[in-house]
């Protein structure tokens, strides 16, 4: 590993390396945070997939957010990761400009897009890796295909998201022993995805307890098994490790080094599926924003 970048936040030293993994190093008994180090931003609600779990509520004909006017980009710090995702954020008319813009500020910019948004736009995502416009892709699956597996084996610092309740126990086996980094969401009980789960609220619980039956065991066989603050909750990943290995490897609570921008709405927030009285206007300053998030606790 090389690394990326580093920056002191608040008691903390951060190094960023070219692989993805982040390092922690504090002098004090625990991690306290000046500025976000990881935003989760969106900046479109168009998509044309219809997913009946989508938590973000995205449609065919949502709208984009204005991303080249946001004030608070010249705020964040070199070497500050956002997670830019939508709708579909390929579809957004401004991303190249915007990418381009976080580049000349050393802003880490990583892509999260649908695996069918991701197998049809190979000419575009190539062409932002090349130019090194994103440095990491997570890729949301939704199909068992022998392509897709060849496809992402192309790219260095690819990460599969499954969503848990939605992957079934088929296509986990799918995935395993191919060498993958693998990314476990929490299943999110909102918008649609609160409508879904009374839908196929069997289907889902049968998902979530094949996966946490079954999470031991794919831990080896996966090259990386990370997990989301809701996914750690929902499987209780914390049995799977002892104290040291819990601390070595827990990155925090949601709010603690990281925030949600929502560039469709103009609000931000601790995290995606934050109350709407828990959504506030944007500001200019990040760290007048991520203040608020502090406070909020």
């Amino acid at each position: 590993m090389k690394v990326l970048g580093g920056y002191t936040n608040g008691n903390t030293r951060t190094y960023i390396m070219d692989d993805g993994t982040k390092i922690r190093e504090t002098d004090d008994d625990e991690f306290i945070a000046a500025f976000p180090e990881n935003i989760d931003i969106k900046i479109t609600n168009q998509c044309d997939m219809g997913c009946p779990m989508c938590h973000e509520n995205s449609y065919i004909d949502g709208k984009h957010g204005e991303i080249m006017k946001a004030k608070f980009i010249d705020t964040l710090r070199p070497y500050t990761e956002l997670a830019i995702g939508g709708g579909n954020a390929l579809a957004h008319p401004d991303l190249i400009p915007f990418l381009e813009k976080l580049k000349e500020r050393k802003i880490i910019p990583n892509l999260t897009v649908n695996q069918t948004h991701f197998m049809r736009e190979q000419k575009l995502i190539r062409e932002l890796v090349s130019n090194r416009l994103i440095f990491g892709i997570g890729v949301s699956f939704n199909e068992a295909s022998q392509d897709f597996l060849d496809t992402i084996k192309l790219y260095e610092n690819a990460v599969v998201h499954v969503i848990n309740g939605i992957i079934t126990y088929g296509q986990m086996e799918f995935l395993a022993d191919n060498d993958l980094k693998v990314l476990v969401l929490g299943y999110k009980t909102f918008r649609r995805g609160e409508s879904y789960k009374k839908t196929a609220e069997a289907y889902i619980e049968t998902n979530q307890t094949n996966l946490k039956c079954n999470l031991k065991d794919y831990v080896s066989r996966f090259k990386v098994l990370s997990f989301d603050n809701l996914a750690i909750e929902q499987l209780d990943v914390r049995k799977l490790m002892n104290d040291n290995q819990w601390q070595e490897f827990y990155m925090g609570d949601d709010g603690s080094f990281t925030m949600y921008i929502d560039m469709v709405t103009n609000t931000f927030a601790k995290n995606s599926i934050a109350a709407l009285n828990k959504r506030y206007p944007l500001l200019d300053s990040i760290d007048d924003m991520f203040s608020i998030i502090r406070e909020e606790g």
